[in-house]
């Protein structure tokens, strides 16, 4: 029997029928109180699994004599509806016979492909869960009534100071004339610098393109207008932002670019910073995926070598799980002093967790965790792209030098679309890169993530992935030229 997430139900709302309904059962107060958890089970109010409180707990609630609770349990437990466990109280055992569904469950609950090679999640197989549920216990047990209590808008002391330490030491940041943040998610700290622009008169923010769809949408979210720039093999174009002068502010990922999957190449980014510094601009740095590279040096934050006119930001989705809802941004002290009086209450994830993660830090076991999930990420890097290879012999295959994702270019009358939708009805899932783009649709190609898809089940994935191809590969063959695609004429 399923065990309930609301387990138990102790504060369930009885409504107890009057003594004059019709019936002979309901007339006594351990009838009325049977009908009432019978109404309760029926409707969904109390699920399966779920433990209703100790009769003595109930009476006195309902403010009557314990002989009528215990009745009603025993009568329920003869119906079938409840059972009986000594030591571990009463629980609900019916179940709906119609098995219709379940309304309450949120689309983003129903069940994911089996094989998930779409972009945007860690391996959370390899969450640390024993490590994090120590040091959760630790500060929990360690944590002062102040800890307890309504914490700094910026975050918690601890955090901040070990964050700071950990970005100086691991990314080249700079900690002069900055001041870090905690945020609940590397979207949430775009929204909240966006805001601040657009109370500085600010009108709009350039974006990469293609870029993440959500960090465009939290542009707009602030009430700026996202200006889309180019990627090429350099990363972004810095040139095409003198197309609009009022722009004065870029969202950019120059360690690990995504979709692309290309890093900023040095003389782009010595000149998005002169820029910067020309039209007196902020550079919003995404540190997406910098801490995952395989085939070259880590490269150094853009921050670190302009920490006036660049915002840092983070977070710990790509690296520990997006569930711990924990980022950071280093903000240039005189946005932090904007944001300071726009914002006295920001959304930051919970003081404990913020206190757990400090402890990860300063005890190694984050750098230990990031250590032993580069080297598992780079052994199954190299095992999709030798897949791709054996099963796909001439797609080109691009951004793999670094992260949790590539982009295989498909060839020439095979749409992606297309190629997403049958891939998906055989359970692997992965993303079509026109999502990603802000313009019209370019040269078909799809984005693989594995960071959440076991070893095991990679060689069957990218074999699907390689059939689909393959049969829309054919059937572009098999049209009457000047046909393409989806059909249309050329």
């Amino acid at each position: 029997m399923p065990e309930s997430q609301t387990n138990p139900a102790w504060d369930v709302l009885l409504e107890l029928p009057s003594a004059g309904s019709a019936g002979a059962a309901v007339r006594t107060l351990h009838g009325r109180l049977t009908s009432a958890l019978r109404t309760a089970i029926r409707s969904g109010r109390v699920v399966a699994g779920a433990t209703l409180p100790p009769s003595r707990a109930l009476a006195a609630d309902l403010g009557c004599s314990r002989w009528a609770v215990t009745e009603a349990y025993a009568q329920l437990v003869a119906e079938g509806y409840l059972e009986a466990r000594p030591g571990s109280g009463t629980r609900v055992r019916w179940v709906q016979d119609d098995r219709a569904p379940d309304v309450r469950r949120a689309p983003s609950a129903l069940p994911r492909a089996r094989m998930d090679l779409a972009p945007g999640l860690p391996d959370l197989r390899a969450f640390p869960r024993a490590r994090w549920a120590e040091a959760l216990r630790a500060v929990t047990a360690r944590a002062t009534a102040t800890d307890l209590g309504y914490v700094d808008p910026a975050g918690h002391e601890d955090l901040r100071t070990v964050l700071v330490e950990y970005l100086l030491r691991s990314r080249a940041a700079s900690a002069s004339s900055a001041q870090l943040m905690v945020t609940t998610s590397t979207t949430s700290g775009v929204r909240r610098l966006c805001r601040a622009l657009a109370a500085t008169g600010h009108r709009s923010v350039a974006v990469e393109d293609p870029g993440w769809p959500r960090l465009s949408a939290a542009v707009r979210e602030a009430g700026l207008e996202p200006f889309p720039v180019p990627v090429d093999d350099k990363g972004l174009r810095v040139a095409d932002l003198a197309a609009r002068p009022a722009v004065r502010a870029v969202l950019t990922a120059p360690a690990h670019q995504f979709p692309d999957g290309v890093v900023m190449a040095p003389e782009r980014r010595a000149a998005l910073l002169r820029w910067a510094g020309h039209v007196e601009a902020l550079v919003i740095e995404d540190d997406y995926d910098s801490e995952f590279r395989y085939d070259r040096p880590p490269v150094s934050t853009l921050q670190g070598m302009e920490p006036r006119r660049v915002a840092l930001l983070g977070s710990l989705s790509k690296t520990l799980s997006p569930a711990l809802r924990i980022g950071w941004m280093l903000v240039p002290g005189p946005w932090a002093d904007v944001l300071s009086h726009l914002e006295s209450t920001p959304s930051l994830p919970p003081t404990l967790d913020q206190l757990a993660f400090a402890r990860l830090l300063t005890s190694g076991v984050y750098d230990t965790h990031l250590r032993r999930s580069r080297r598992t990420y780079r052994a199954r890097r190299d095992l999709v792209v030798a897949e791709l290879a054996r099963l796909l012999p001439g797609v080109e295959v691009s951004g793999v030098a670094a992260g949790l994702h590539l982009v295989v270019n498909l060839p020439d009358g095979v749409p992606a679309s297309s190629v997403v939708r049958g891939a998906e009805a055989r359970g692997v899932h992965v993303a079509d890169l026109d999502r990603y783009r802000a313009g019209e649709s370019g040269p078909p190609a799809v984005v693989l993530g594995y960071g959440n898809i076991t070893d095991a089940l990679v060689p069957q994935a990218v074999a699907v992935l390689a059939d689909v191809v393959a049969e829309h590969r054919t059937g572009a063959r098999s049209r009457p030229a000047g046909r393409r695609g989806g059909g249309r004429p050329s």
